[in-house]
């Protein structure tokens, strides 16, 4: 076991989520409530990179603490009856952990019960903690709080835990945590998040197998 607690990420690290579900969500929010307005996947994807989703509602779209809460509960909504689905080889990563006596635990932009939801549905063991939307804003990433918090509940150096994310805001948080990082790329090409992704973090996989591999 390479580390005694692995990270997740959940959208697009572990599911396909963003293009089959949180996209299609946030344009048909704009269709309605800013109408005219349009987002491409890429772009979607671009921006929740970098600035992160609640920082691009606030500049682009001068979106108020209101506006967030009726966003959020229109996305809770969608997210309600929209169930996605894991990546080939997700699943044997997690079990290999789990049988090896170590952690799996998630820290997401989703919320806990849509989290634990996606892992009962894909058939995925069931997270040592998960810290999700729910969380106030100072508690999720880029916030280091829930590395650290997830360190301190279970009595782990830094050292022992990776971090796991295909996207900016969960590089930013391990760096804060002092925590190893892994870059996941299986979600999309986007030069410009590949390129960062691939030149910042000290290790890169563009598939499941490789990360599998990688993690022995």
């Amino acid at each position: 076991m390479k580390y005694k607690c692995l990270v997740f990420d959940h959208d697009d690290t572990v599911v396909n989520s963003t293009a089959t579900i949180h996209h299609p969500c946030f344009q048909a929010f704009l269709n309605d409530f800013y109408p005219g307005e349009r987002m491409s996947l890429n772009e979607y994807f671009l921006v929740n990179f970098d600035p992160g989703f609640v920082p691009m509602c606030r500049e682009r779209y001068g979106m108020t603490d209101e506006d967030l809460i009726k966003e959020t509960r229109y996305w809770q909504a969608w997210v309600q009856n929209h169930i996605p689905t894991a990546y080939p080889g997700i699943r044997e990563i997690m079990e290999k952990q789990k049988a090896e006596c170590g952690l799996v635990c998630v820290v997401s932009h989703s919320f806990d019960y849509n989290i634990r939801r996606d892992y009962e549905e894909n058939g995925l063991p069931e997270p040592d903690a998960v810290y999700g939307w729910e969380r106030p804003e100072l508690e999720r990433k880029p916030n280091p709080f829930p590395l650290l918090d997830i360190m301190a509940r279970f009595d782990l150096k830094p050292s022992e835990l990776l971090m796991i994310d295909d996207l900016k805001p969960g590089y930013d948080m391990a760096q804060a945590a002092g925590t190893d990082f892994a870059a996941v790329g299986w979600a999309y090409d986007i030069p410009e998040i590949e390129t960062f992704m691939r030149e910042n973090s000290p290790r890169y996989f563009k598939t499941v197998p490789e990360l599998a591999q990688w993690l022995g």
